[in-house]
This record gives C-alpha cells, structure tokens and sequence, in this order.
C-alpha cells in the first residue's frame, strides 16, 4: 500500500496540472481573485458614491430647507423643467431624463398643525443600481423632519433642552456579554469553513478523476492490476494519495491566505479580521484540522470511487459537478441564521463541521460535540472507504 501510494504521489508531482491546481492555485491565484473582487467592489463602491445624479422637485417652495440641501449636495443636480404631477417624473426617469424625482405636499408645514403627517413621493428605479438614492434623500428629509418638529415644540412653548427626551423619552443601551472574539467569530465563522470545505473537496477531485478514470484512458490500469499486490492496498494506496492532495490544498490555502492578509494589513485597514484570527491558539487549529480529516477522508472515497466508475475523464469530470453542489447545499445550511451546533445538527455531514469551526472560531465550542462529530465521519469515511475498496473489486466496474 505504502508503495503505491509513494509512485501515485510521485506521478501526480511530476504532472504540471496537478501542481497548478494544488500549488498554485491556493497560492497565488485565489488570493489574486479575492483581491480582484475586493478591488471591483470598492472600485464600484467609489464611483456609485461619486456620481452626480439628476433630479427634479415639485412645490420645492413649500420645503425650502429640503431643497436647499439638496441643490447643494455634491450627489445632486437640479434639472430645470416644467414637471407638475407625479406620471410627468415617472415618464422622465424612464427616458432618463432625470434619475430620481421629489413630489413635496403644498401643506408640508400645515399638516403637522392639524395633527397629521404628510406623505412626500420618491419617484426613482428601484430596480437599478440607483437604489441607494433612497437612503439619501430620506437622510436629507428626516433632518427636514427635525426642523419642523423643532418649529412645533417652539410653538407649544418647549425649551429646546427639552425636545430631545420628549422625540426619545426611551434610550436603549446594548450590554453585550460577548467578548470580542465571540463577535468577530459569529461574523468571521460561518465564512471560513465556506472557503475550506470546498477546498478539501477540490483537492480531492482532480487527483482522483487522474488516478482512475485517468489510469483507464491511458490504459496503465491493467498493468498495475497484475502487480501481485491486492486491489485493496492498491485502493488504499490511490485514497491516501488523494487524502493527502485534499488536505495539502486546504493546508496551503490557509497558509497563503494568511501571508497574503499580513501582507494586506500593511496597506489596508483589515484590522478585525486580523485580530479575530489572533485570537485562535495552536489547540484551536489543531481541532479544525482534525475535523477536516474525516471530512477529507469522505471526499476521497467518494470522488474516487466516482473515478473508478467513470469510463473516460470527461465522465468523471461530469459527474463532479453534481457532487460539488450536493456539498454546497449543508454549507448554506451551517450558514442559515440561527443555526447552532446541537445533537441533532451534529448528526448531519458537512454541516456539523462547517458549525463546529465556527464555535471554534468563536470560542464556544463544546469538546463533546467535537468528538462526536469526529467519530460520526470517522464512520461514514470508513464506510464509504470500504464500499470504494468493493468497488473497486468488480470487474465490471473497472472495465466499463
């Protein structure tokens, strides 16, 4: 076994394709495609905040404080136009005329005197990525809200002092008894096994589809089967080396990523994640590791036997397609609000790691959950592994 595991390893090493996907993918290339997308989105980001957008006011008269601050406002530019009703505005932000439109009740001021409210109209497409305007003007029309309860309080005869605990007479203050790595860990957890999982089960793919499926084109499958070693050291031999590669990939990954986050720290404010991975000690990565063996150790017999099955390489590419997104769905899962690591959760594969790594990450995980869950994929790797080494016995298995 151990033999055929030091010549699978040492072809895989010598294949050029194997050592991008393992190497330098987790090195170099996904990290370059986070940054990318960071980078697109702060991009973005900026221009949206940056843009000039045009706009048009009905009765502007009744609201001058309003319309002041917003002609001002370096987002907004007033287009000139003889706009009186509601469908004029809608019209105009559908021929782009205008990019959001201001409908501003006659009784702005009145209303309030004879105890109602009056209701302004935003007229905009919410459906574009012009959405954030909302939130603009409603900020600029509850400072105008201030003023007019201001003016109200001023008539009633309240001193100004007073205003505020009469708008606010009940103030909350949040006592969190989460300590700052539970916080950052309930935000930071659930993303992380999202990103090793995944890895693990990348890692595992390529190799195997090129240990079985792979073997079968070449047509180098029956040489090794008439070595006189027995198909299941040979089947042993194959889930080490794709055992290795699965959590190789996740180990580099990780790695690379935290280089990569020192190496951004220098230049941008990641202050909080930093810290909250500070917080983890060698127990802590120790316990993920152990729980990404099993784990790993599933993948690899399913991807291998799926391999095994496979006629071609193209078929067992296709079929791992399906099997990755079968492993997405617990993730989203793990990642559902409320979702905590329990006796029942803990009986679901892939999902009780993916929650177990986030108690860890937080701080609160509970140790017997931990071995549990260990032994309960230990099992099912064992099985699946028994059920690969079955499969590989067959000889209509292997000679499709």
């Amino acid at each position: 076994m151990f033999e055929v595991f030091l010549k699978e390893l040492k072809e895989l090493l010598r294949d050029r394709k194997t050592l991008i996907f393992v190497v330098a993918l987790p090195v170099a290339i996904f990290p370059v495609i986070f940054a990318l997308m960071g980078f697109l989105m702060s991009k973005a980001a900026l221009e949206a905040e940056q843009k000039v957008h045009n706009y048009a006011i009905i009765n502007a008269e009744y609201a001058p404080e309003f319309k002041d601050k917003l002609f001002f406002h370096k987002n907004f530019k007033l287009v000139e136009g003889d706009f009186k009703t509601v469908e004029e505005l809608k019209q105009a932000v559908k021929d782009e005329v205008i990019d959001v439109g201001i409908v501003i009740p006659s009784d702005a001021r009145d209303a309030l005197e004879n105890g109602s409210s009056n209701e302004w109209q935003i007229v905009f497409n919410d459906a574009s990525s012009l959405s954030f305007i909302f939130t603009r003007i409603k900020e600029m029309a509850e400072e105008f809200s201030q003023t007019l309860q201001s003016e109200q309080f001023n008539k009633l005869g309240i001193a100004k002092e007073h205003q505020e605990s009469l708008l606010n007479p009940v103030v909350l203050e949040k006592v969190d008894t989460a300590d700052l790595r539970e916080n950052l860990g309930e935000k930071l957890g659930a993303l992380i096994p999202y990103l090793l999982i995944p890895l693990v089960l990348a890692g595992a793919s390529y190799p195997a589809i090129d240990l079985g499926a792979g073997e079968k084109e070449r047509g180098t499958l029956e040489t090794l089967l008439l070595t006189p070693i027995p198909r299941t050291e040979l089947v042993l031999g194959k889930f080490f080396t794709v055992l290795f590669t699965s959590l190789a990939t996740a180990l580099i990954t990780v790695a690379s990523m935290g280089v990569w986050m020192k190496l951004a720290s220098s230049f941008f404010d990641v202050e909080k994640i930093t810290d909250a991975f500070s917080m983890l000690g060698f127990m802590d990565f120790a316990l993920i590791l152990l729980l990404l063996i099993p784990l790993a150790s599933v993948f690899s017999s399913l991807v291998l036997a799926i391999s095994i099955y496979a006629r071609s390489f193209k078929e067992a590419q296709n079929y791992m397609g399906p099997l990755s997104m079968l492993a997405f769905l617990p993730l989203i899962v793990a990642m559902m609000p409320n979702m905590e690591l329990s006796m029942s959760t803990a009986m679901v594969p892939i999902t009780n790691v993916a929650l177990a790594i986030k108690e860890i990450i937080k701080g609160t995980v509970d140790y017997s959950y931990v071995g549990m869950i260990f032994i309960a994929t230990a099992v099912l790797a064992g099985v699946l592994m028994a059920a690969c080494v079955h499969w590989f016995k067959k000889e209509e298995v292997l000679f499709r």
